[in-house]
C-alpha cells in the first residue's frame, strides 16, 4: 500500500490552524433526527483530537444527492445536532462552503472550535471536481484530512481535488481502515481465505476475478454459489440462480484453478419448497439430491464444519457477504456458525479477520461476533471497489 501522511505527522501544536476535514455524515434520518449515529461516531476521534490539539476543525460532508442544487430537506444543519451529541460539543452551522461568508465564520472560530459546513453537493463543482470550487474550498484551510473512507472511491472536489492543494492527512478512521485493508489484502500473512455471499454473481464478478490471484481460498456463498454449482452440472432446482451466467463461473473456477486457488462450494445444503420462516418442506440434503421444486436457501452443516476446518488453517480471512439467505430463520445458522468460528480464532490471536458491506455488518452483529473480528468497514461501495482490486482515488490522492 502507497505510503500516507496521518495526523501523528503533523505539529502537536495546531493553535489557530484551519484543517478541513472531509467526513462522512450521511446519516439515515426520521422525521428530521438522525436514527443511528455510527457514522458520526466513527469520525468523531479525527475530530476531537485535532480541536485539542488547538486546530480550527471545519467539516465537510455531503448528506444525500442533492444533484448540484440547494434543497432545504437536505441542509447539514439537519445533521448538526447528532454531530453536537457525540462530539459533546458545540458545532457552529456555516451555510457555504466557500466565499465571503464561509471566510467570515472560519475568522468567528476560535482555536479548538468546530464548524460545519454545509452540503457539499449543493454545489456541482464538488461532483465533477471542479478544480476553482476546490480552490475556493481550499482558501478557508491550512490542510486537508480526509477520514471519510466510505467516499474515497469517488473523484470528487472534497474528496480528492483537495488533497492535490492542501498538505493531506489520513485521518484516524481513514488511517484504520487503510491498515485493516492492507492487512487483508495488500500485505496479509497467508494462507488467506475471502468469503464471498450474497444473491447474485452479477454484481460480484469483478471481485471473484481479483480475489482468485490473491487468495488460497475462495469460500463462496449466498445465491452467488448456486450459479457455481449450476455451472458445475448441478441441477439446483427452483434456487435464485444466473444461469446466463454459467460459463463466467466456469472461466473463474478455471483462473482459480491456474493460480492455486480452491475454490468451496458447499456439499450439503438446507431446501425448502417456499421461501418462508421454518417452512414444513425445509431439509438437508446432498446438492446432487436437490428436487425440481426445490431451493437452496443456505449452506449445510456438513459444508460448515468444513469451512470452518479451512479458516483454522488459515492467517487472514476478508469476508464479504452471507451464506444463506440470513435474515429469514432458520437460514442463518450456516452464517453465523461460520463467523463464530472466525471470531473465535481472531480471539485466539491466530487468525486476522476483515469483514465490510452492508449484509455483512448486519449478519456479524446477528451472529453476536461484531466486536471479536478484528476490523469491520461500514464502508459499502468503496470497500467493494477495494476488493475488487480497483484504485480508490481518494486514497490515491493522500499517497500523492
Amino acid at each position: 500500500m502507497a505510503d500516507f501522511k496521518t495526523l501523528d505527522d503533523l505539529p502537536e501544536d495546531l493553535s489557530g490552524k484551519r484543517a478541513l476535514v472531509r467526513v462522512d455524515l450521511n446519516l439515515p434520518m426520521a422525521e428530521g433526527r438522525a436514527t443511528d449515529l455510527t457514522r458520526a461516531r466513527a469520525v468523531a476521534p479525527t475530530i476531537l483530537e485535532l480541536a485539542g490539539r488547538g486546530a480550527k476543525v471545519l467539516l465537510l460532508a455531503h448528506f444525500g444527492r442533492p444533484k448540484g442544487e440547494r434543497h432545504s430537506t437536505l441542509s447539514m444543519s439537519y445533521v448538526q445536532g447528532a454531530i453536537e451529541e457525540v462530539l459533546d460539543k458545540e458545532v457552529m452551522f456555516i451555510p457555504e462552503v466557500a466565499g465571503p461568508v464561509a471566510a467570515q465564520a472560519v475568522d468567528i472560530l476560535g482555536p479548538g472550535d468546530i464548524g460545519l459546513m454545509e452540503n457539499t453537493r449543493f454545489w456541482p463543482g464538488e461532483e465533477a471536481n471542479d478544480p476553482e470550487f476546490a480552490k475556493a474550498i481550499a482558501a478557508n484551510g491550512d490542510f486537508y484530512v480526509n477520514d471519510a473512507f466510505s467516499a474515497a472511491h469517488r473523484a470528487h472536489a472534497t474528496t480528492e481535488g483537495l488533497a492535490h492543494l492542501l498538505p493531506a492527512y489520513a485521518g484516524r478512521a481513514m488511517q484504520k481502515e487503510l491498515e485493516a485493508l492492507d492487512a487483508a489484502l495488500g500485505t496479509p500473512n497467508p494462507p488467506v481465505a475471502a468469503v464471498v455471499g450474497g444473491a447474485k454473481v452479477s454484481t460480484k464478478l469483478a471481485v471473484l476475478e481479483n480475489l482468485v490471484t490473491k487468495v488460497q481460498h475462495l469460500i463462496i456463498g449466498g445465491g452467488m454459489a448456486n450459479t457455481f454449482l449450476a455451472a458445475n452440472g448441478v441441477d439446483v432446482g427452483k434456487s435464485l440462480c444466473e444461469h446466463d451466467l454459467t460459463d463466467t463461473a466456469r472461466a473463474i473456477l478455471d483462473a482459480a484453478d491456474k493460480a492455486d486457488c480452491t475454490v468451496h462450494l458447499p456439499y450439503d445444503v438446507v431446501v425448502a419448497k417456499e421461501f418462508a420462516a421454518n417452512p414444513p418442506s425445509l431439509r438437508t440434503c446432498n446438492v446432487h439430491e436437490v428436487a425440481a421444486d426445490e431451493m437452496i436457501l443456505d449452506v449445510g452443516p456438513q459444508a460448515v464444519e468444513a469451512l470452518g476446518d479451512v479458516l483454522k488453517t488459515c492467517r487472514t480471512v476478508v469476508w464479504n457477504g452471507p451464506l444463506g439467505a440470513f435474515e429469514t430463520p432458520p437460514f442463518d445458522e450456516a452464517t453465523v456458525a461460520l463467523a463464530r468460528t472466525a471470531a473465535a480464532l481472531t480471539q485466539d490471536g491466530s487468525l486476522t479477520s476483515v469483514a465490510g458491506g452492508g449484509d455483512t455488518v448486519a449478519a456479524l452483529a446477528h451472529a453476536g461476533v461484531a466486536d471479536d473480528v478484528t476490523y469491520i468497514s461500514t464502508a459499502g461501495g468503496a470497500f467493494l471497489e477495494w476488493m475488487e482490486g480497483k484504485e480508490l482515488p481518494g486514497v490515491a490522492a493522500l499517497s500523492a
